[in-house]
């Protein structure tokens, strides 16, 4: 294993990524998410049918524009990127949830920026997924590593922001960790082969979520 994917997925990757629940602030207000069992359920839901399904899909592909970009100096290589970079944020229905992707995004692609792996030009202004696919071509990391490590990271965010919102506790934090490895194992290997373009979604929960956490009367989370 390449030891700069697990500076990857560390939570201590400057991103910003504790700040956002992505609606799953909302959903504990609300008391759809309220104890350990509705939490997994809620994750493992994301999982097979979220939004993040299509994220996850589509960094192989993105990877492979990025390196004609790299090596072939080519704007039309850019403008594949740049139409990825329009379709994937489009997707997502919530403001907060746009904004929440430009911003980790923006600061990912700095950080490769000033570890001495810029974009061409050094351009960083694409969101999450495209600066996650960047850092994989930057430091050759496998495609299956780099999507099981795009999940991987979802889940353990989803957990950070439960330990503020529900008794939760961190040992059971990562017993609920342990037990996704095998759903995200099985779904990244399967959305590796997926066209991210035919992939349905139906996580209507999770877009209303996202779209009322900013009605919420007190918050700790951005979205």
């Amino acid at each position: 294993m390449k030891l700069e994917f697990l500076q990857l997925i560390s939570p201590s990757l400057p991103v910003g990524a504790f700040s956002y629940s992505e609606g799953l602030e909302w959903l504990v207000q609300n008391k759809k998410v309220y104890d350990e069992i509705s939490l997994f359920n809620w994750i493992e839901s994301e999982l097979s049918r979220g939004q993040i399904t299509i994220e996850a899909s589509s960094i192989a592909h993105i990877m492979e524009d990025l390196v004609d970009w790299r090596d072939k100096k080519d704007d039309k290589y850019k403008s594949l990127i740049e139409e990825w970079n329009s379709w994937l944020i489009s997707l997502r229905d919530s403001p907060e949830l746009r904004s929440q992707q430009t911003q980790m995004g923006e600061s990912l692609l700095q950080l490769l920026i000033d570890l001495d792996y810029p974009l061409p030009n050094n351009e960083k202004k694409f969101i999450w997924p495209i600066a996650w696919a960047w850092a994989g071509v930057c430091w050759d990391i496998p495609q299956i590593d780099l999507v099981e490590g795009f999940l991987y990271s979802w889940v353990a965010n989803q957990l950070s922001a439960a330990l503020r919102l529900l008794s939760l506790g961190p040992t059971k934090a990562q017993q609920l960790q342990k037990k996704s490895l095998k759903l995200i194992k099985s779904q990244a290997s399967y959305l590796l082969k997926k066209n991210p373009k035919e992939i349905w979604v139906g996580d209507v929960g999770a877009i209303m979520a996202q779209q009322s956490h900013v009605e919420l009367y007190s918050r700790l989370f951005r979205s």
